[in-house]
């Protein structure tokens, strides 16, 4: 089961139980990226794609360096 803040809330028990709580919406974000995790709590964090430093997967492996210490930020409140 998915986290309860990534959960749509059409009904009001919905919202009473949670769902959509705290959600936050990238482009809402002054970075424009909001750190949230959208894997169930029990499931560790892992990384799937490793780029090189050749030509423009440097570049991807400096937006990726970025984004961990956003979400590093954005999950210390």
């Amino acid at each position: 089961m998915p986290p309860a803040h990534i959960l749509n809330a059409p009904t009001r028990l919905m919202k009473n139980i949670g769902y959509a709580k705290d959600y936050r919406y990238d482009p809402d974000t002054p970075d424009g990226f909001s750190g949230a995790d959208h894997f169930p709590d029990a499931m560790d964090r892992e990384t799937y794609y490793k780029p090189t430093r050749n030509g423009y997967e440097a570049q991807i492996t400096e937006r990726l360096r970025q984004r961990v210490a956003l979400r590093a930020r954005a999950q210390r409140g």
